[in-house]
């Protein structure tokens, strides 16, 4: 197992290096840009397996325990260590990621974005892979922030480079914004590691911040919250969000919002709730304010683009929502309860499942109609998506009621525990503070629910009978939408499945190490 799962950490690395060699004889297909499309099929499709081994591996009755580690001193100055594991809160994360990366290899090879060559293209997605499977796998404050930044770049080029309109300043704003933060972060990191004497997160984790002075902590969650805020993103730290899925490929939105959001949100359960207690106890109210306000500026700001009139772009309205989803999640970390936390790791997996098949369909409209913007989409009467493309606008309502909360599907779960535990915060924090972000969170709710409607009913609704059909859904959108959809249904009425994994390992991360 161990070796497994050092395998899926490494595996897309290597295979990033043997994308930019020339094909083999015999592997080059019909061209060499078909063979190394189909090498990143092949290698994002073994991790993939990889991963579905690991987690047949794990051993689910005890998923609080850290399992396949891997521990090898690296910089004994330092005590800096290649430490690797698993538990019920990473393992979920790692196989979303696989999951989803090989999906996007397989829609890519079929229709790759426009750019330079997809060689680049290839080994940038496998580096990108390669770098947020480690993230959710190391156990070092170091090598978590090597992981962490390893994401940026092959994301900055896969923008700047694939993207649509504006995306030059939008690869550059999403650069700076996160590579500031991190600066940040990693001053944060330094400062735990040097005051604790180790930067191992289990140790740290089962010390529980008795060996960090409270001033201390207060400090490191400032610093590291920052950085980790950036890249969740906590408003009002989101402004690049919308510009970089406005301007990114669909390969490239798909995989930040389903895959690079959740490392912000990962870092505050994983490191910041079990090594700094106090701290973050200090600043859980005003993390929570920022969840709220969060919660109702973005949906505030998709209404605005969903009204008749307003020129709103459909990829800029969802990364809208995602600001609004993400919310959720912090909320249900700021109340630093089980409930709220097992909230906030289902909705984080929700958020990837159902946020991936948004962008994913989006793409595929902005594809046929050649824009994205929803007035030119939905004309005078709508876009009449249901009689055009009727599959393709039935999975668009899908998905879009699954984003809105529906009970039944994976979106319900994490938002609901999350305004539970808003409602019985931990002991010393504000009851009727928690209880007023709660109320305000519920607003937002209905609003993610009025414009989410608006949008089906512009886009899948319409009088337009005379105009033309367009292609709907084709055999390899179906492979690689149908995953995600299976998944928010499973989820949704089986959520036993995930919380089952994450609950023993939430109670001992919240208990200081103890199960």
């Amino acid at each position: 197992m161990q070796f497994l799962l050092a395998f899926v950490v490494v595996g897309p690395l290597i295979g990033a290096v043997a994308a930019l060699l020339p094909a083999p004889p015999g592997l080059k297909g019909r061209s060499p840009d078909q063979a190394v499309l189909r090498h990143g099929v092949t290698v994002t499709g073994v991790i993939l397996l990889a991963t579905l081994v690991l987690a047949a591996g794990f051993d689910h009755d005890y998923p609080s325990k850290m399992q396949a580690t891997t521990d090898i001193s690296w910089i004994p100055a330092l005590d800096v260590r290649i430490h690797l594991g698993i538990d019920g809160i990473s393992l979920p994360l790692l196989v979303l990621t696989a999951l989803l990366t090989f999906l996007c290899a397989l829609y890519s090879y079929f229709k790759l974005p426009e750019g330079p060559s997809p060689k680049a293209f290839v080994a940038l997605v496998l580096l990108l892979e390669s770098g947020t499977l480690a993230t959710f796998a190391v156990l070092d404050l170091l090598l978590f922030f090597l992981a962490f930044e390893m994401v940026l770049i092959p994301m900055y080029f896969l923008i700047a480079r694939w993207g649509g309109a504006g995306r030059q300043a939008a690869a550059w704003k999403f650069i700076l914004y996160t590579l500031l933060g991190s600066v940040v972060m990693l001053l944060g990191l330094l400062l735990i590691g040097l005051k604790s004497g180790t930067f191992d997160m289990v140790a740290l984790a089962t010390d529980n911040g008795r060996g960090l002075t409270s001033s201390v902590q207060v400090t490191a969650v400032l610093a590291i919250g920052i950085g980790l805020a950036v890249k969740t993103p906590m408003w009002p730290l989101h402004s690049w969000l919308p510009d970089a899925h406005t301007a990114a490929p669909t390969v490239g939105s798909v995989l930040l919002a389903g895959v690079l959001l959740k490392m912000g949100t990962y870092g505050f359960v994983r490191i910041l709730l079990p090594v700094a207690p106090d701290g973050m106890h200090t600043f859980a109210p005003y993390l929570a304010a920022f969840a709220a306000a969060g919660i109702v500026y973005g949906s505030l700001a998709c209404l605005a683009l969903a009204r008749p009139g307003a020129k709103g772009d459909l990829k800029r309205l969802i990364a809208y929502s995602s600001v609004g989803h993400m919310g959720f999640v912090l909320l249900g970390i700021a109340s630093m309860t089980p409930t709220g936390v097992n909230g906030a790791l289902f909705a984080n997996i929700a958020h990837g499942l159902i946020t991936g098949l948004l962008f994913f369909l989006v793409g595929a409209v902005k594809d046929r109609y050649g824009t994205a913007d929803l007035d030119t989409l939905a004309g005078a009467t709508g876009a009449a998506l249901y009689g055009r493309a009727p599959r393709l606008g039935g999975l668009l309502a899908f998905a879009a009621i699954a984003s809105l909360g529906l009970p039944g599907l994976a979106g319900f779960w994490g938002e609901m525990l999350a305004l539970f535990g808003a409602f019985d915060p931990a002991d010393g924090l504000s009851r009727p503070a928690f209880l007023t972000f709660m109320s305000i969170a519920a607003s937002g709710t209905l609003l993610t629910a009025a414009y989410l409607l608006i949008v089906v009913r512009r886009v899948c609704m319409g009088a337009n009978r005379d105009e033309p059909r367009i292609a709907d859904v084709q055999s390899y959108e179906f492979a690689a939408w149908t995953p995600l959809a299976a998944l928010t249904v499973l989820a949704g009425l089986w959520p036993a499945v995930l919380l089952g994994l994450t609950d023993p390992a939430v109670q001992k991360l919240l208990a200081g190490g103890k199960s």
